[in-house]
């Protein structure tokens, strides 16, 4: 199994460049289908969820706009349970339909977060679609309609997800391998 070192730590292949992108590509045929004729907003959490975001969005048939917001709760390699909203949305969501696209949930308070907000802006619905969930870590429930991968509540990186900001540019996604 090929590893990789990221500073401190050693991580071994757990998802493949080409498991991710045959995922992708089923996730983005169910937002065609569920979409068709409407035009959805696709609002990306960044940093982890860029390149998940652009792989989905150059997927999609139907017409859509994409735009980002930015939260952090992760310290190191768990979350600090603490969320907090760095870079805000400017376009108006009344009415819309959104897609919230993440790149894994853990324990959901930060997609909770995002959900009551924007459905107290008025978003006509708001559905999420994430690459990775941890079902083990899930302490606040939230409804994905578009789940990439369940995954044990192990610490992942590559394809977007960074342990102390390393390793995001990976193609495949890494776990951490114990020492």
């Amino acid at each position: 199994m090929e590893t990789v070192q990221i500073k401190d730590k050693r991580f071994g292949v757990y998802i493949s460049s080409e498991e991710i992108q045959t995922k992708v590509k089923a996730l983005a045929d169910a937002i065609n289908a569920d979409y068709a004729n409407k035009n959805p907003l696709i609002i990306g959490v960044l940093n982890g969820s860029f390149i998940f975001c652009a792989d989905l969005f150059r997927e999609l048939t139907v017409p859509a706009e994409v735009s980002f917001i930015r939260m952090a709760s992760y310290e190191g390699t768990s979350s600090s349970g603490n969320v907090k909203q760095i870079l805000g949305l400017s376009d108006n969501v009344f009415k819309r339909d959104i897609i919230i696209v993440e790149d894994i949930i853990d324990s959901g308070l930060t997609m909770k977060n995002i959900l009551s907000h924007f459905k107290e802006r008025g978003a006509k619905s708001v559905e999420v679609a994430s690459l990775l969930v941890k079902p083990g870590s899930i302490k606040n429930k939230v409804e994905i309609k578009y789940c990439g991968f369940e995954i044990p509540d192990a610490f992942v990186v590559g394809y977007g997800l960074d342990y102390d900001k390393q390793g995001r540019n990976l193609k495949d996604i890494y776990q951490l391998k114990e020492e």
